[in-house]
């Protein structure tokens, strides 16, 4: 992307942006590509770097963990394995070994599943492979610490099998030198030491003629000599010569092992940047958690939509201080490309224009921003600014020359693939002036059918934008009676300055006001005087209408609370019917086995039995007395619908129900423990004890 000027990213504050994700990196490489981060005006370069941001987000927000962890920068020893008679140490091969371990880890962290799902962030292993052969080439030389093993060559095996020998005869020999001397009392409280590699005795000074040897040094008190013994100085001279076949063997195993690993050289430094690379995507993401952001749809276009939009500093220093931040919504396209922004001075006009201008910047950067997911930003070939005092010590410039300066740059380079940003256009001139040639600069710009944004106090500027094509006001909300600015971006319609009635709140003289009013034009008073109203009026508009809405929410959440309890009641009514339900289904079932057991007893009978009339008896018997079942339950039922029982001595004309069969009859006579009752036109006698007093049951319409 063009910038002009050349200290855009500074003003929009982009440096600070790299500076915070900087401090998140773990590796040289990562901190070296985001202080150089490119500005992508390619779709798929953007496109790929957001993605991989937004994946590696996934798996943070998720607790998914990544197995990246090698961060040390090792680029000097992998130059070294191409130099020609190199030898690495064993330390600096442990770290070749971690890296290629590190890498290992990732390419068998992206599974078939997770290469499908993790798309993006599994392109960084495209054109890459793991080759085990070199930790195998590794391992056969060194043991976990980085020591040469015994069995790297038959030289070195043999070598330190002599040493170890060697070690063994001169600690014997040593220690019984000490017992000896100790016992005569030549020897200091420490007994021995080392000096120079070589194994020595502590004699005190006044014996030390007593002991036959080489002198290698004294303490500082003089008191204490160090004396190699005579009898060790031999072994001694072996093990020193043998140490040094050892070393040179070893040397010569590193070195060897250095020529077999520098045709692995470009593959290595292939995974050291495998390893900077997901370190530099992993700091992009956790930045992106910070500052809440996420990834807007991109569209290869001039275009920008944002919805709930937020200036990642000022986000990040008002979470720090508990505050508030105001979203910004905004959308600038092809009927819609230029935004005049007017209100008071301090109301959010300049943060409005940053704010645009560095979340740009971020999104072609591959940088994840704080908008919501359904915004749509586009993409733009260069982008220029104009914001604060530009003047030019160096070349003598105004504030208002350097300010056209800019504006004919504007004028002569910009295009349908430029986004601009200008900070009170037309200011540091004589007002009348000043704003005739911002409206000119702004139709030319509106020719070159540019995307931007202008601040302004000029009241001409404001009417123009309603009436040239593609150009829009927009006003920042201002509480008069607060005097305090809301930081709310308002499209549709310009602003105040709120000049008088600021002048007003903060109890300046109203005299004085009355004469600065007669010098203003009566006509652009009157405007400014209607622009505070309108915008008042729209404020109380406004929260009348979050007021309706909020009522409109709650009537909402309540209809949804009683469908709720509605569908409950429904539930439990359906619950009662399928256990009722269930009820008659299983008396139904035990019936009918009931009966399938007594069919299969007849049939089994049948089968045995000669007198076939007998069984066929039986049956009839079996189902008729179930129909006669049926038909007394149907008529309890009838009867208990009409009457109820009461408890009395039955008498003569008292209705009562045979226990029985449940008929209803009246008493006629009483003879002895029985009754005679009449049921329809027949008199039955029957048992006292077999009969209940009833009445009929009252009903109430």
């Amino acid at each position: 992307m063009k910038l002009f000027p050349e200290t855009t990213l500074a003003q929009l504050e982009f440096d600070k942006i790299k500076e915070l994700i900087v401090s998140i990196v773990r590796t040289e490489y990562a901190k070296d590509k985001i202080r150089n981060l490119r500005i992508h005006t390619k779709k798929e370069f953007i496109q790929k770097e957001l993605n991989q941001s937004n994946e590696y987000k996934i798996l943070l927000d998720s607790g998914i963990y990544f197995p990246n962890d090698f961060s040390i920068n090792i680029s000097r020893e992998l130059k070294l394995l191409s130099v020609s008679g190199a030898a690495l140490s064993g330390e600096q091969f442990l770290l070749i070994r971690k890296l290629c371990n590190n890498t290992e880890n990732i390419f068998r962290w992206f599974d078939d599943d997770r290469r499908e799902f993790y798309a993006s962030l599994s392109s960084v292993l495209n054109n890459s492979y793991y080759e085990k052969t070199i930790t195998h080439l590794i391992d056969d030389v060194l043991d976990e610490s980085g020591h040469v093993k015994d069995s790297a060559s038959e030289e070195l095996a043999d070598i330190r099998m002599k040493l170890y020998r060697k070690r063994n005869e001169l600690r014997r020999v040593f220690e019984r030198i000490v017992s000896k001397l100790n016992k005569q009392g030549y020897l200091a409280d420490i007994e021995e030491s080392f000096m120079n590699g070589r194994r020595v005795l502590a004699v005190f000074a006044e014996q030390k003629r007593m002991v036959k040897g080489i002198l290698h040094s004294e303490s500082d008190s003089r008191r204490t000599s160090f004396i190699e013994p005579e009898e060790t100085t031999g072994l001694n001279n072996e093990i020193f010569s043998l140490e040094n076949e050892e070393g040179k063997e070893v040397y010569r195993i590193l070195k060897y092992l250095t020529q077999q690993l520098s045709v692995y050289a470009p593959l290595l430094t292939t995974y050291l940047h495998i390893a900077g690379e997901y370190d530099f995507i992993r700091a992009k993401a956790k930045f992106a958690q910070d500052i809440n952001g996420s990834l807007p749809l991109i569209e290869d276009r001039a275009t920008i939509k944002l919805i709930s939009a937020y200036h990642p500093l000022l986000l990040l220093y008002n979470k720090k201080n508990n505050k508030k931040t105001i979203p910004l919504n905004l959308n600038l396209d092809d009927e819609n490309r230029m935004l005049v922004i007017s209100g008071p001075n301090a109301g959010g006009k300049t943060v409005t224009l940053k704010t645009v201008g560095l979340l740009q910047i971020m999104v072609q950067s591959g940088i994840l921003v704080p908008v919501s997911p359904d915004s749509t930003m586009g993409i733009f070939k260069q982008m220029m600014i104009h914001i604060g005092d530009t003047q030019s010590i160096e070349f003598e410039l105004s504030t208002y020359s350097a300010h056209l300066t800019h504006m004919k740059h504007f004028i002569e380079n910009a295009n349908g693939k430029t986004l601009f940003f200008i900070d009170e256009l037309g200011s540091g001139s004589d007002p009348n002036l000043g704003g005739a040639f911002a409206e000119v600069i702004l139709e030319e710009l509106a020719k070159k059918h540019s995307l931007g944004i202008v601040t302004t106090h000029y009241l001409n500027l404001k009417v123009m934008a309603n009436k040239v094509s593609g150009v829009f006001n927009g006003a920042m909300q201002f509480d008069e009676k607060k005097l305090l600015p809301l930081y709310q971006l308002k499209v549709g319609s310009p602003g105040s300055s709120y000049t008088f009635s600021i002048a007003e709140r903060i109890g300046l003289d109203k005299s004085l006001i009355n004469r600065a009013r007669k010098l203003v034009d009566e006509n652009h008073f009157k405007l400014d005087l209607l622009l505070n109203k309108s915008e008042q009026d729209l404020q109380k508009i406004n929260a009348e209408k979050k007021q309706l809405n909020q009522l409109l929410h709650e009537n909402e959440q309540l209809k949804k609370e009683m469908q709720i309890f509605i569908n409950k009641e429904k539930h439990k009514q359906e619950i009662e019917k399928l256990k009722l339900s269930n009820k008659i289904a299983e008396d139904k079932f035990v019936y009918l086995k009931d009966m399938e057991r007594k069919l299969k007893s007849f049939v089994g009978e049948w089968k045995k039995t000669e007198d076939k009339d007998a069984v066929i008896k039986m049956i009839q018997s079996l189902l008729y007395s179930q129909n006669d079942k049926f038909r007394i339950e149907k008529q309890n039922k009838q009867v208990n619908e009409l009457y109820e029982e009461i408890i009395g001595e039955i008498s003569i004309g008292n209705k009562v129900k045979m226990k029985q069969n449940r008929q209803i009859g009246i008493v006629k006579e009483i003879r002895g423990k029985k009754a005679l009752i009449q049921v329809g036109k027949i008199p039955i006698l029957v048992n006292l004890n077999e009969l209940v007093m009833i009445k009929e049951k009252v009903t109430t319409e």
